[in-house]
């Protein structure tokens, strides 16, 4: 298809040349790029650093993401958009006023919980969900006004089902897969699957193994049944891409976000030392290159034309159009 609009709805890599390249090859127009885990706000102020020097390195190959408007920018230059998320509410700290001040520095996302209990919610890891606390009913409504996506990708499922029920905006899960297709604790389950379609939000699909039925082993085919039994499910306006690739990164990297500081015991996440180290790949997906694969698997599975553009980027492009600018 001629001028695809791709975004992807997670990434985390080791950053550097190749892997813009790869974005670039792969027609990538957008990235949501992971800035934060468990880093405090002064750690994430030089990651948010670090990037700013990556977009004057690289200009040629890369832009910021400060409004979703940069990324219709971006698609016209030929250029990858990167616009920032945390996948844990750590950046905050306690104060409800960094909402506002990491939003103005481009941050248009922020999960409310990295797998454990967090100040805001329960993460999907836990035992025990007690759901949405004081903290992060106040935070939900500042993410609301400031123009801040909820994203609960490892958040637990009453936590998800109140997030949804509290916001008065879109409620993402930008990477995961559903639980019916794949029993992980990370993926989702129906009911809140139809809670974040019924919110005006999107599930982005994850490509990680480890999310996927017969994980590295796992077909395109199979990957797009699911993508087909969840558009029927959600609503075809309510799906996207999330790959959650983590290229070229160190197992050290897999260790801090399994672990941050919390656990002096490795953690290996589902309970399995199978799960110690990274998952070999797809053989389908390996990088950015390869997101036309999943546009020409979706139309071999009966997809129309205008619904891969809307599954491969649109629908993403117009949640962030509407649901990242402030409330006045």
């Amino acid at each position: 298809m001629h001028d695809l609009l791709m975004i992807d709805g997670l990434q985390y890599s080791n950053w550097n040349e190749e892997i813009f390249r790869q974005m670039q090859s792969g027609g990538l127009s957008a990235v949501h790029a992971t800035i934060a885990y468990h880093e405090n706000a002064r750690e994430t102020l030089s990651r948010i650093g670090e990037w700013n020097r990556r977009f004057e390195t690289w200009p040629e190959l890369i832009r910021p993401v400060r409004e979703a408007a940069d990324i219709r920018l971006a698609h016209q230059e030929g250029r990858v958009g990167i616009f920032f998320g945390f996948q844990n509410c750590s950046p905050i700290e306690d104060d409800i006023s960094l909402v506002e001040v990491f939003r103005q520095l481009g941050v248009l996302i922020m999960q409310l919980t990295y797998n454990n209990q967090s100040l805001l919610a329960s993460g999907c890891y836990e035992s025990e969900d007690s759901g949405i606390s004081r903290f992060g009913r106040q935070v939900i409504s500042e993410m609301n006004r400031v123009g801040m996506l909820i994203d609960m990708s490892h958040s637990a499922e009453r936590s998800t089902l109140q997030a949804i029920e509290l916001s008065s905006r879109p409620v993402i899960v930008s990477h995961a897969n559903p639980s019916s297709f794949h029993a992980a604790k990370r993926n989702k389950s129906n009911a809140v699957l139809r809670g974040i379609a019924e919110s005006g939000g999107l599930l982005g699909f994850s490509t990680y193994p480890f999310h996927l039925k017969g994980a590295s082993g796992c077909t395109l085919e199979a990957f797009c049944d699911m993508v087909a039994t969840t558009a029927d499910l959600m609503g075809v306006e309510h799906i996207g891409i999330g790959t959650d690739l983590c290229q070229q990164q160190p197992l050290g990297v897999l260790e801090w976000m399994r672990n941050g500081r919390w656990s002096k015991d490795k953690d290996y996440g589902e309970g399995s030392k199978d799960n110690a180290s990274w998952p070999s790949p797809l053989q389908w997906f390996r990088d950015s290159r390869d997101f036309p694969v999943i546009a020409r698997g979706l139309q071999a599975r009966g997809f129309a034309e205008d619904e891969v553009r809307n599954i491969m980027g649109l629908n993403w492009l117009r949640l962030l159009e509407s649901a990242t600018t402030a409330q006045h």
